[in-house]
């Protein structure tokens, strides 16, 4: 597939929280690829010790991604990990190539 709107974000979790932080970004991940249309991808990976959490999602275009930000379990996800986060950063680009 090619074309797509990609979002690549990058976590820094707070010590004590790492195990909590990663089943619910696995959960959010699967429930996004299962319940969102536009959504195409959505990788999580970490570093070794789970400190640092990095995704990789595509969409089909800006407004399924903004459907994403809306939808209810996002926000549950978003509110429910707000304390664990030390910093999170988000980058928005268009995808040039790539396979599924």
């Amino acid at each position: 597939m090619t074309g797509g709107y990609v979002v690549a974000v990058t976590f820094a979790v707070k010590d004590g929280h790492r195990a909590a932080f990663r089943d619910a970004v696995v959960e959010n991940a699967r429930v996004s690829r299962a319940r969102e249309p536009g959504c195409r991808v959505f990788d999580v990976c970490a570093d070794a010790d789970g400190a640092e959490v990095f995704l990789y999602e595509v969409y089909d275009g800006e407004g399924a991604f903004r459907d994403h930000l809306a939808s209810e379990h996002f926000l549950e996800f978003d509110r429910a990990v707000a304390p664990w986060v030390a910093s999170k950063r988000v980058l928005t680009y268009g995808r040039l190539s790539g396979g599924a």
